[in-house]
């Protein structure tokens, strides 16, 4: 009996032993067998699982690695502000001197406020603090000390590359914001109207389009701030020896009655720069100007600085650049 007794205890502890594991022998540790066999949909799901937190952002100058839907948010630029409203992302902060009428919901005091496009306030920005900053050409200069407070990002649009600078830096924002489908429809609607106004480009002679400013007028040709008028929507230029200048190339009316373009285009700075006071068609329309063709079949066309001047580069400044093209040109 005693034998039968030992021989069962023994049976029943190499039972357990074999249920709880088996020991390596050269380590030391305690192997558990899975319950179930790992296949490899089970992999799948867990790398599924796993949440990607940061995005690596390369840009003009330099890369910066960006947390992913970062919560404050502070943005330099009106068409990347323009964009992220339009894909429901909410921003903490921005200069809310000279901010566009159709952006003029985030004049509210409930948004920071971090001084004027050329004149950031740096000290609000660090009180307040920021998980991303958004700048483009007119605080450039400024990266250093804007990476110095929160990761920042350059968004300009190259303006002899228009629409690949500006696809891409939207999709970098549908990277950051997880809005990538959004970002995706919104560029394709973009891209059928820029493919109907250039079935309108392609049945006019030329064009010129001109910054007027206090009494001034500057011309802007192919590659320039403006040529996405004949890069992207496909206009022929009535001179394509305008040198590219940031500031545009000094005219005078002679030059307009020379050159005589079938449509004349004008941005009007003063009228979102000095005092919101609109003086372009005064400085345009004179007795020499009076003898183009564009004033006598009234082809003239008056565009909004907000679009053009203060933003572009975004989702709604750029469609509505092409919609006021299309809808200017009979």
């Amino acid at each position: 009996m005693k034998k039968i007794f030992f021989t069962l205890v023994a049976f029943l502890l190499v039972i357990t032993i074999a249920a709880c594991g088996t020991k390596d022998a050269t380590s030391g540790t305690t192997t558990v067998e899975p319950t179930e066999p790992v296949t490899e949909s089970t992999v799948e799901v867990e790398a599924q699982e796993e949440v990607e937190t940061e995005v690596t952002v390369k840009h003009q100058l330099g890369e910066t690695v960006v947390p992913k839907n970062p919560e404050k948010v502070v943005v330099f630029d009106f068409g990347v502000l323009d964009s992220l409203d339009k894909i429901g992302v909410e921003v903490f902060g921005l200069p809310q001197a000279n901010i566009p009428p159709y952006l003029s919901k985030f004049a509210d005091a409930k948004y920071v406020n971090t001084g004027s496009l050329k004149e950031p306030d740096f000290e609000a920005i660090a009180n307040e603090g920021a998980n991303l900053i958004i700048i483009s050409g007119r605080q450039q200069e400024l990266y250093p000390e804007f990476s110095k407070l929160a990761p920042t990002v350059y968004m300009a649009v190259d303006n002899a590359n228009y629409m690949e600078s500006f696809k891409n830096n939207m999709t970098i924002l549908g990277q950051i914001f997880d809005r990538e489908d959004v970002i995706e429809a919104e560029l394709a609607q973009i891209d059928a109207s820029i493919a109907e106004l250039n079935q309108k480009a392609s049945s006019v002679e030329n064009v010129l389009i001109v910054l007027a400013n206090e009494g001034n007028i500057s011309a802007y040709g192919p590659g320039s701030r403006f040529g996405i008028l004949h890069g992207l929507f496909g206009f022929t230029p009535v001179d394509d020896t305008i040198e590219v200048s940031t500031h545009g190339m000094n005219i005078s009316y002679e030059y307009l009655l020379e050159k005589d373009p079938e449509y004349l285009f004008v941005v009007d700075r003063g009228a979102v720069v000095a005092g919101g006071e609109s003086a372009a068609k005064q400085t345009i329309e004179n007795e020499l100007t009076e003898k183009t063709r564009a004033y006598q079949d009234g082809k003239i066309v008056y565009l909004d600085p907000n679009y053009w001047y203060l933003s572009g580069g975004g989702l709604v400044s750029v469609s509505e650049m092409i919609r006021e093209i299309s809808e200017g040109v009979k």
